[in-house]
């Protein structure tokens, strides 16, 4: 991933900087107008969610069909399912999107959610040679970002960076690893990043992501954290991948630099999962090789005048998305009401941004963006977990909703 940082003074007004993200033009794909998109609103006069489909500039409420976005992605062809249901508008999509901050928000009017629900939440981890270096730093360190930098420098003198090349499981990555066991340098990660088997790991609760325009959380105990900005799958019981959408996984690398066994706290925390803004589900105008080619963009905008500006190219993955989620699914485990998977990240920024060794970290306040042509664009502002609004709204309170309003 390709970055540009800049600083300066008097850069404030989080809020409108993230409402100032949360119109059309900036959250819809740049082929909107061809795209097969779902998602999900918050509906305050039926005090719950409704599946919502864009039509033109507006959303219209769809449950009467799919009450829950698993509905929809279990159909046998879910674009075309999408296009023949019949609903009722709640609203142009620029007014629920202006009222989709919490800071901003008409309690008695519409605003978006993530656009998933029962789905299992899954990750793919170090699907990227350069992630997985930054996780054997990270390992090395045992959290303590002063020394990442030197051993930065040494693992890549062993390992080298140009690892995009080789397949995992091949028998040239298989005498990579003997090498490296020979020269005691070998770690969990590199056995995920270029073994046999992908690292597959439950990211969130279901029912406990976020969407676009929500707070994204970092636990308190944290001083060293990134976004990690990732395509994620959207893939229904039977294997088929139907879709996709941005996600941002928020991680604590010093938290996972710890120990690994700590995954866990570092990965699962109240808001730590941000997904959106819409599923795309693949026809005509977009496939599983869109995704394949995907270019994702990353901004981070920071409340004392930082920038950060990244790019990267799923091209680069080592897994291909395909093989990624049948190692998720299959013989070996069921998932009845699918699942979405995040596919990893290439972000791994080492430049300093305030504090010198320590690379990049988040501040309170950040508002970082996660951008790409067919899936449009995912903007949160990133706050401590505790200040984040609570999770309340589970399964539980799904079902019991659906079934007041007769859907179920």
């Amino acid at each position: 991933m390709h970055f540009v940082q800049s600083q300066s003074p008097n850069f404030d007004h989080m809020t409108l900087a993230l409402n100032d993200h949360l119109k059309p033009e900036k959250v819809l794909p740049a082929d909107h107008d061809k795209a097969t998109l779902a998602g999900r609103a918050w509906r305050p006069d039926v005090d719950g969610p409704s599946i919502v489909m864009l039509r033109g500039d507006e959303l219209f409420d769809i449950s009467a069909d799919f009450p829950t976005m698993r509905d929809l992605c279990e159909a046998a062809d879910p674009a075309k399912a999408l296009r023949a249901a019949k609903g009722m508008s709640i609203g142009k999509l620029a007014d629920i999107l202006a009222n989709t901050a919490a800071d901003m928000r008409n309690t008695s009017k519409p605003w978006l959610l993530a656009p998933i629900d029962l789905q299992a939440v899954k990750a793919a981890g170090v699907t990227f040679a350069i992630s997985m270096l930054e996780r054997v730093i990270e390992e090395r360190a045992r959290g303590d970002y002063n020394a990442a930098a030197e051993i930065r420098k040494s693992v890549k003198e062993l390992v080298g960076d140009d690892l995009k090349k080789l397949k995992p499981g091949s028998p040239q990555a298989m005498r990579l690893k003997e090498t490296l066991i020979a020269q005691g340098a070998w770690s969990q990660y590199l056995e995920v990043g270029i073994g046999p088997d992908a690292e597959i790991f439950t990211k969130a609760q279901v029912m406990s992501s976020v969407g676009t325009g929500a707070d994204g959380g970092l636990h308190a105990i944290s001083s060293w954290n990134n976004p990690e900005p990732e395509v994620v799958l959207a893939v229904a019981s039977t294997g088929k991948i139907v879709g996709a959408t941005l996600g941002n996984d928020i991680n604590l690398r010093d938290v996972e630099g710890r120990s690994a066994l700590l995954l866990s706290k570092a990965k699962d925390n109240n808001a730590s999962c941000a997904v959106g803004p819409f599923l795309r589900f693949f026809d005509d105008s977009f496939s599983l090789d869109d995704v394949r080619n995907a270019a994702v963009t990353l901004e981070v905008e920071g409340p004392e005048g930082y920038k950060l500006k990244g790019s990267s190219s799923l091209s680069m993955i080592s897994r291909d998305p395909a093989d990624i989620a049948g190692q998720t699914i299959g013989k070996h485990h069921q998932y009845p009401d699918g699942f979405v998977l995040f596919l990893g990240t290439m972000f791994a920024p080492v430049e300093d941004r305030d504090t010198k060794g320590k690379g990049f970290t988040h501040k309170d306040g950040d508002i970082v963006t996660i951008a790409t042509t067919k899936l449009g664009s995912l903007t949160n502002r990133m706050r401590r977990s505790h200040e984040c609004p609570p999770w309340t709204f589970g399964v539980s309170h799904l079902m019991r909703n659906l079934a007041k309003r007769g859907l179920i």
